[in-house]
């Protein structure tokens, strides 16, 4: 089998800990005092080479709370004031989709390195302007899908990759969680990306790529809520040859939050929750099943920072395993879900 994803170097046995520094020290800045940075920023601080000296929020006194919180130096009530301070080498976003692309280009236009949470941006058109501006100032970019870079990710495509389980035919992978309607919430929010397809899909999305690439046909169906946001989605994916992928993702139940693959000659599954597995069951057809088993680093945020800060290192401006490419692809079938369904964001609406 062709491995479509290529795991980052911390992903392959006996590598060293992705604590463990590979180059000179990277000061970072981070933008959003919100969930997901509050649950990413330990990991990142744990890397000996990484110094995360400042936050930006919209509310200075936010800003300020955080860094406190978290033993960071310098607070910002303005995205920009942080971007503009010259000796912050990067910066992590983790706010809302709908605004990534703004905070992106403006982190790019003032000379940082960017790494900024899933889904990169609202629609592919988006993503395409976020490369073109990294491409042209020389800067790294990378889409924050952390499933990729883990561990137990790496050794799934690794045993796919073996031959030992056969030819991958299908895969079958959900997620989801109840989220109680707040009009006022991101996740129900058509400006800020609302809906399970953005805030959920790549990572099942993730599981059908690694064992088979990108689809040639994507078929899709959907329950709308009144805000014209998708609280649960199905999604077919075909390729050439007997193989096929279903996924779901829901704000509506609370599913198995697994993903399997079968293949000609067995089966491989993960545990829950897929994004982040920390055990592989392995079933061979012709032997004993076994599990393997990933103890995490932190909460495993970890392998990304550490991919991030060695292709900076390096001068790289992609990440071999999150490549712009996988980006603009991952967007553009988004996009063409979103269409099937009727989902429309604010941020459709200008033009890139």
């Amino acid at each position: 089998m062709v491995s479509y994803i290529q795991a980052p170097p911390t992903a392959h046995p006996g590598a060293p800990s992705p604590i463990k520094a590979t180059g000179r020290t990277l000061n970072w800045g981070v933008v959003s005092t919100g969930r997901i940075v509050g649950r990413v920023i330990a990991d990142l601080q744990s890397l000996e080479d990484a110094n995360v000296m400042a936050v930006s929020s919209r509310s200075e006194k936010r800003a300020r709370a955080f860094a406190d919180e978290h033993d960071i130096e310098w607070a910002y009530g303005s995205h920009d004031a942080m971007f503009a301070e010259p000796e912050i080498d990067a910066v992590y976003i983790g706010t809302p989709h709908g605004q990534h692309f703004e905070i992106a280009m403006s982190a790019l236009k003032s000379g940082k390195h960017v790494v900024c949470e899933k889904s990169l941006t609202v629609n592919a058109d988006e993503a395409r302007a976020l490369v073109a501006e990294a491409h042209e100032r020389e800067l790294f970019l990378m889409e924050a899908v952390w499933s990729r870079f883990t561990p137990a990710f790496g050794r799934a495509l690794d045993i796919l990759e073996s031959g030992e389980l056969g030819e991958p035919s299908w895969v079958q992978a959900d997620l989801g969680f109840l989220a109680p309607y707040d009009p006022t919430w991101r996740l129900y929010d058509p400006a800020a990306g609302g809906g399970a397809l953005l805030d959920m899909g790549v990572y099942p999305l993730t599981w059908a790529i690694g064992a088979f690439g990108f689809p040639t046909s994507v078929q899709a169906s959907c329950d709308l809520n009144e805000d014209g946001v998708d609280i649960q989605t199905a999604i077919t994916l075909g390729y050439s040859g007997v193989r096929h992928a279903q996924l779901m993702v829901s704000l509506t139940s609370s599913p198995t939050k697994e993903a399997r693959i079968a293949c000609t000659n067995g089966w491989l599954g993960t545990n829950a929750p897929l994004h982040n597995p920390t055990k592989l069951f392995i079933h061979p057809a012709d032997g004993p099943a076994r599990t393997e088993v990933f103890e995490p680093v932190g909460e495993n945020f970890t392998f990304e920072f550490r991919e991030a800060t060695r292709c900076i290192q390096q001068g790289l401006n992609e990440s071999p395993t999150m490549p712009w490419e996988h980006s603009i692809n991952t967007m553009a079938i988004f996009d063409g879900i979103r269409h099937q369904l009727g989902i429309r964001y604010p941020n459709d609406l200008v033009a890139r």
